[in-house]
This record gives C-alpha cells, sequence and structure tokens, in this order.
C-alpha cells in the first residue's frame, strides 16, 4: 500500500508480521495462533523499504506511446496518432478533400470503430461500403439528416463523419462519449467559422491566399504557416489542436491505393 509520509516521500509499504505464524511454535513449544493471512497464500520474502522525494517523483514514467489512428507521417518521420475513440466528446474539421476523409474512416473502422457516414453524394462512397462487406462490417452511409441514434460505447466506439458540402446543416448526431465527429468541408465556408469554435482539432489542406488570411486570423496561426497553406502537396495537412501545430503526410497503403487512389486535394 502507498502511503505520504510526513517527511513528503511516498513509500512502498509491506503488512506488519503478525504475532504468531503457522509454521512457528509459540512461547511453550505448541503451535501459534494461526495468522488471519493463512488463507491467501505464502507470505512472500522481507525486503527493504524504498522511499522516493516529492522531486524525484515527476521522473518516474512509463515510455507509453498514443493510441488510436495512424494519419500519417509527421515530423522526423514519425508516426502521427489521432485518438479518435475517446471517452468525452470530440468534434474534428477537415477543410480539405474527400479522399482524406475517406482514408481516415477506412482505418478509424480497421481499429474497431463503427463509422456512419452523413453524406449528399452516397456514390463517392459506394465502393468503400461494398469493400467493407456491404455495410455488415463497420461502415454505413446515410442521406443528410438520416443518421440514426448509433448507440456508442467503450466497446463499440463510433465515427461519424459529416460530408454534407460548403453549408452542413447542424446534425441529428452528435458527438459524445465514444462518439467522434469529422465534418468535411472542401473550402473555408461561412459556416467554418462556428464549425472552427466548437472542434477540438481542425485540419486544413491547400487552400487559397485569401483563405488561409482568414483561416490565420480564426486560429492564430504564425504568418509562416499562413504563406505556407496555399502551397500544401496533395495528401499533406497542417493539424491545429490548441496551441499545438504539426504538418502530417498522409501516405497510403497499396490497399487504400487500390481503393481510393492516389493522394488528391480536389474530387
Amino acid at each position: 500500500m502507498t502511503t505520504t509520509t510526513p517527511r513528503g516521500t511516498i513509500t512502498s509499504g509491506e503488512p506488519e508480521p503478525s504475532a504468531g505464524r503457522p509454521d512457528q511454535p509459540g512461547r511453550s513449544g505448541q503451535p501459534g495462533r494461526r495468522s488471519p493471512r493463512s488463507g491467501f497464500g505464502l507470505i512472500g520474502p522481507r525486503h527493504g523499504r524504498h522511499s522516493v522525494s516529492v522531486d524525484q517523483l515527476a521522473a518516474l514514467a512509463l515510455p507509453i506511446g498514443d493510441d488510436g489512428v495512424v494519419i500519417g507521417v509527421g515530423g522526423e518521420g514519425r508516426p502521427a496518432v489521432l485518438g479518435i475513440n475517446r471517452p468525452t466528446p470530440y468534434d474534428v474539421v477537415l477543410i480539405g478533400g474527400l479522399w482524406t476523409a475517406q482514408v481516415l474512416a477506412l482505418r478509424a473502422a480497421a481499429t474497431g470503430a463503427r463509422v456512419a457516414v452523413e453524406t449528399g453524394r452516397p456514390q463517392a462512397w459506394v465502393q468503400m461500403v461494398h469493400a467493407m462487406g456491404g455495410g455488415q462490417n463497420g461502415l454505413a452511409v446515410y442521406e443528410v439528416g438520416r443518421v440514426p441514434p448509433q448507440g456508442a460505447s467503450a466497446g463499440t466506439p463510433v465515427l461519424v463523419v459529416r460530408d454534407c458540402g460548403m453549408r452542413p446543416p447542424r446534425g441529428r448526431v452528435s458527438s459524445g462519449p465514444w462518439q467522434s465527429v469529422l465534418t468535411l468541408l472542401p473550402y473555408l465556408s461561412p459556416v467554418a467559422p462556428r464549425l472552427i469554435r466548437q472542434a477540438r482539432l481542425v485540419g486544413v489542406q491547400r487552400i487559397s491566399p485569401d483563405e488561409a488570411a482568414e483561416l490565420g486570423r480564426a486560429l492564430a496561426l504564425p504568418r509562416p504557416d499562413v504563406e505556407t497553406l496555399p502551397t500544401l502537396a496533395d495528401g499533406l495537412t497542417l493539424w491545429c489542436a490548441d496551441r499545438d501545430r504539426q504538418y502530417v503526410m498522409t501516405q497510403p497503403t497499396d490497399a487504400e491505393i487500390g481503393l481510393l487512389g492516389t493522394p488528391r486535394r480536389m474530387d
């Protein structure tokens, strides 16, 4: 049991030795009374106590990697991971191409999430539905405003992809525990500022210089990022969360290329 001592150290305590041990005789030579621990297995070897000062406590950490969907390669060639399956509501806005949204949907489904696509162009998603077993294996397509409650839970997380054009209506199904929502905008539309304010994460692909200037004010982007946005290559996305920014290149697998083609900004 871990306790805090008056001196400010953390110690790993151990039970005090019992007064009577079943394997030791008492003063009269008779076996002692059995300890209450006797029904819980043998008492292990005794070790010295270990302590660490409060100042050293922060150094005790385990190198646990991120858990989520690999959305591409970030700086220094390291995988960039997006944690979509969360116990709290999570809204993502992607100002970019359909290709990137579809890759994210495929990879989310591969991690065990159910993907519900709300779209006004179902023909653009039908090939994915067929490739994944006709909607029986994690991906279903619905008309705009027709997404039913998904019943998300820790065991069956859900990603709702809203592909509803420049002015997506307010969705019937919103983000919630274990249910994230990804809204795709092909360009910086009039409803983008509202969606950006509500989002926890914003992804931006190649846009015009005027859009970059407007988005730079909305996201408080540094001038170098504003100047870079109109020049981004296909498949390259600037992801922004609070004050964190990261450029990520989405590199498709052979299977994704066979299904969706090569990266592209325009559809």
